[in-house]
């Protein structure tokens, strides 16, 4: 009898089968002598046998599919590949401005401070296809994370490990707003659990005094607002009584490191000095637990930082990304960007104005400085495209850099969180009429961040994309080095689509945020949660980085989900300020007594 022979080769194994002779063919002959020494019972059964499976073949195929039962997930539906994706909606009224040649398209959006017929929107508990995707991405990404890492930091979800930063359960306290407004109820009481039997905070090690805010501080407030949960706005108070020692400076500008089991400060490990974002980027946390407990030493602290920036000189409104502890000064020489280390301050500016009762007039007068500066000094445009983007300045000559990080793309929604309520058109007129509404510009950035995702064959954005002001021999409006064309799972694009959508009600913002959200779960799914990726220009190589950060479930999923939802007033930006980690704290006007602490 011969053998099986056997090749190896690098990618494939191929097997040599003894070859077929005619004598080891069956012959016809032969079978037919034997179905004939059948029995004649056993043959007619056999017969009957034969006609019964092929009658039921044949029925199989060509009846009707049986529909889902109804607590079956929907499929994700499907883009058509004709899609326009750079344009206006047409639902909104529009027109042309501008020199013959030289024209643009404007959307009519309606006045400021009226949110347009969003009103009509159907009552919440009503969800689209798109929105119960987003849901089935937050289950998603949560079972692995429970599953792996629960109650710590983030989730490796390739090599199904923990992975720990602060040692505070970032992902577990980002996600559980998040879990109650896509109506995760069982999965958020099982977070619940984890807060009240589980977290403490007397740890002997430093943390992050801005990123423990933001993410800690920020969603137990939220947690506490949305559930009237006492055991939240508690976990806050310990949080914050502990993080209180950063402010223990000569000027009054927190450090940016805390212990909090020895409630001591210190400055970062990596230089002399806190970064300008982080300092100025606390002010909402806690002046909303000052109004929640009615003990008024946390507003002071952050306050007294921010009159101390706003006192320091600026190159018209816009600040260095470094400032000092000690001293309370600008490093010298120091960038500006309104990306990392630089890009919340701003935002914080007009929120803070928003979440006061808009009676701070000097954070909204530096806020209006700030977005001027921003038009005279750091906007460009592309070629050949006419893109506006916002560069850097380096250094004490203030060189223009034509880099714009993702980080950036917050503030389309800044702009039109800020038309939403009359700025600059009703409290700063004459600069509407110099320069322009700032919901103009907004459409305009929001058109170029869209594109920096949009355009990659990912549909995912890079951590940093550089831009044409020339005209060059590709033709192309931007470009991505190789270092920078990984994706983090940000937020900030998918943020800006829902302040967008919010304030003009047109749906391209949505069909855009619908197109991300495709790319993330084509190119950033993975069997036990969603992680980062290292290139988002090669879709067949996209060096997956086994990293689920917390702002993914926290901000990401968040933005994505109210961008989608059928109820667009329950969560609104009439009603809520969004902290930068999309944690959610009321309005002075809007909050109630009722959830208040006064003891």
């Amino acid at each position: 009898m011969q053998s099986l022979l056997v090749e190896e080769g690098r990618e494939y194994v191929t097997v040599a089968l003894p070859p077929i002779t005619e004598q080891s063919l069956p012959h016809s002959k032969s079978l037919r002598r034997r179905w004939n020494q059948l029995p004649r019972l056993l043959r007619v059964l056999l017969g009957v046998l034969c006609v019964f499976t092929i009658a039921s073949i044949i029925l199989y195929w060509t009846r009707e599919p049986p529909s889902p039962p109804s607590d079956v997930e929907p499929p994700l539906p499907h883009l058509q590949q004709e899609q326009v994706l750079i344009a206006p909606s047409p639902q909104l009224p529009i027109e042309k401005e501008g020199t013959p040649g030289n024209e643009k398209i404007v959307v009519d959006v309606g006045i400021p401070g009226e949110n347009n017929d969003l009103n009509q929107i159907p009552p919440p508990g009503s969800r689209s296809g798109r929105s119960e995707a987003v849901v089935a991405a937050m289950r998603h990404a949560w079972t692995g994370y429970r599953q792996f890492a629960w109650g710590h930091d983030h989730l490796k979800p390739i090599s199904q490990e923990p992975h720990d930063w602060l040692k505070l359960g970032l992902t577990l306290i980002d996600a559980l707003d998040t879990l109650w407004i896509m109506g995760l109820k069982k999965e958020f009481e099982q977070g619940r659990e984890w807060v009240a039997s589980e977290l403490d905070f007397n740890l002997n090690q430093d943390v992050n005094l801005f990123e423990t805010t933001i993410r800690v501080l920020g969603g137990l407030l939220s947690s506490y607002h949305l559930t009237h949960d006492k055991l939240f706005l508690d976990k806050a108070v310990d949080i914050a009584d502990r993080l209180l020692a950063a402010f223990n400076s000569e000027s009054g500008v927190p450090f940016s490191d805390v212990n909090l089991a020895t409630r001591s400060a210190s400055k970062p490990k990596w230089g002399p000095d806190s970064s300008t974002s982080e300092v100025t980027t606390i002010q909402l946390e806690f002046r909303d637990l000052s109004i929640a407990t009615g003990n008024p030493v946390y507003k002071a602290a952050v306050e007294r930082v921010s009159r101390h920036v706003h006192e320091l000189a600026k190159f018209d409104g816009l600040v260095p990304i470094f400032i000092n502890a000690q001293s309370g000064n600008w490093r010298p020489h120091a960038t500006i960007t309104l990306g990392a280390r630089g890009d919340t301050y701003y935002e914080y500016l007009l929120k803070q104005w928003l979440q006061g009762g808009k009676k701070e007039t000097w954070l909204l007068d530096d806020y209006i400085e700030a977005i001027n500066g921003m038009q005279k000094h750091l906007a460009r445009r592309t070629q050949p495209s006419n893109l506006l983007f916002f560069g850097e300045l380096h250094g004490s000559s203030k060189i223009f850099v034509n880099k714009m990080d993702e980080l950036t793309c917050f503030l389309p929604g800044t702009l039109a969180l800020g038309h939403h309520y009359g700025v600059p058109d009703k409290y700063a007129p004459e600069i509407v009429a110099a320069a322009g509404s700032h919901l103009t510009i907004a459409r305009d950035l929001m058109e170029t961040c869209a594109r920096t995702w949009l355009y990659q064959p990912t549909k995912l954005a890079p951590e940093i994309t550089f831009y044409n002001t020339k005209k060059t021999t590709s033709n192309e409006d931007f470009f991505v080095k190789s270092n920078d064309a990984h994706y983090l799972l940000r937020p900030e694009t998918i943020e800006s689509l829902w302040y967008m959508f919010q304030v003009t009600g047109n749906t391209t913002y949505q069909d855009w945020g619908w197109e991300i959200f495709q790319g993330i779960e084509k190119y950033c799914r993975v069997t036990h949660g969603y992680t980062t990726i290292g290139n988002v220009r090669n879709p067949d190589n996209v060096r997956p980085k086994d990293m689920m950060e917390s702002f993914f479930l926290g901000e990401t999923l968040k933005y994505l989900y109210l961008l989608f939802s059928e109820d667009q007033t329950t969560y609104s930006i009439d009603h809520w300020v969004y902290n930068t980690e999309a944690h959610l704290l009321p309005m002075i006007s809007s909050a109630s007594v009722d959830h208040r602490d006064k003891s």
